[in-house]
């Protein structure tokens, strides 16, 4: 439990506790396990025997499916956005991970990987590696939404806020669909817009949520001094590790709206670890580059 004080030194009686699911598995960690349980019982259930997916050179989701494939016995293929990663496998470490894990890959253009949901593109893909379990970007799908609705147990009815990081909108979905009346679900969306509401409520019927969109820090992938500062900080007094692209952010954001008054006095406050651990190394090669300071 992590208490609280306002800027004026006055204990609010506020706490956050976090729901660790970064450690679930040591590889297919976080959300990501929970996406992935049910695609998996389904793939074996259609009899495929390859698992076919999207993702940026630091993506947990192409680490997690290329983890998946390597436990559960699945060929898995990688369409990854950007043709200049092909020659870089070796010096990015999620890429490197995935391919050791035996996941093969297609490096395409950034203007193709924008077709990637369309018939003709996965007809095209279907021609050049046969049949396959297609899983999306992200791993959000229907099945993926049951899974994260697993996330929340009767223990947590005690809970008047759930807060999780928003990437592609499954987690928070699920989330949505099995939280108990009285909460509220928060989400701190990574990327930087306002189409995820539309993506959400696709999959949603409650009203029980609101997305935060103040804390993207500039975008997906963007960080800053201050965000690295506080993770680093976190860390160091709560032994618990943040990533810089969904967590970091998530649990940055819960501190600045306790600080301005969002919550009221006394409620409890659940904050889903999501995992995403692995992009800190990659993080850090592209913060080193900039001289800045590292994740640690």
């Amino acid at each position: 439990m992590l208490k609280f004080k306002d800027k004026r030194n006055v204990s609010i009686d506020t706490q956050v506790f976090i729901k660790p699911e970064y450690l679930n598995h040591p590889y297919i960690s976080g959300n990501k396990y929970r996406k992935l349980k049910y695609n998996l019982i389904e793939a074996r259930k259609t009899e495929k025997d390859t698992l076919l997916t999207f993702g940026g050179a630091y993506s947990n989701h192409i680490a997690a499916v290329a983890a998946v494939g390597r436990e559960f016995e699945f060929k898995t293929i990688g369409i990854i956005r950007g043709e200049e990663l092909a020659s870089k496998i070796d010096s990015n470490p999620t890429l490197k991970f995935a391919q050791s894990s035996g996941m093969s890959f297609k490096f395409i253009s950034r203007e193709q990987y924008r077709n990637k949901t369309t018939d003709e593109f996965i007809s095209d893909l279907k021609n050049e590696f046969g049949d396959f379990y297609l899983i999306p970007e992200g791993g959000t799908n229907t099945l993926a939404i049951k899974g994260c609705e697993e996330i929340l147990t009767e223990a947590d009815r005690e809970y008047d806020y759930i807060c999780c990081s928003v990437g592609t909108g499954g987690t928070i979905s699920g989330l949505i669909s099995s939280a108990s009346q009285h909460q509220k679900i928060l989400g701190f969306p990574a990327l930087k817009g306002d189409f995820l509401s539309e993506e959400i409520t696709k999959f949603v019927t409650h009203e029980n949520w609101e997305l935060i969109t103040d804390y993207h820090f500039g975008g997906y992938g963007k960080v800053s001094d201050s965000l690295i500062e506080f993770i680093n900080n976190f860390k160091k007094v709560h032994n618990i590790p943040l990533d810089p692209i969904y967590t970091g952010k998530m649990m940055f954001g819960i501190y600045d709206l306790i600080d301005k008054g969002y919550f009221p006095k006394h409620s409890k406050i659940l904050a889903i670890h999501t995992g995403g651990l692995q992009g800190i190394e990659g993080m850090n090669q592209r913060l080193k580059q900039q001289n800045k300071p590292l994740i640690v």
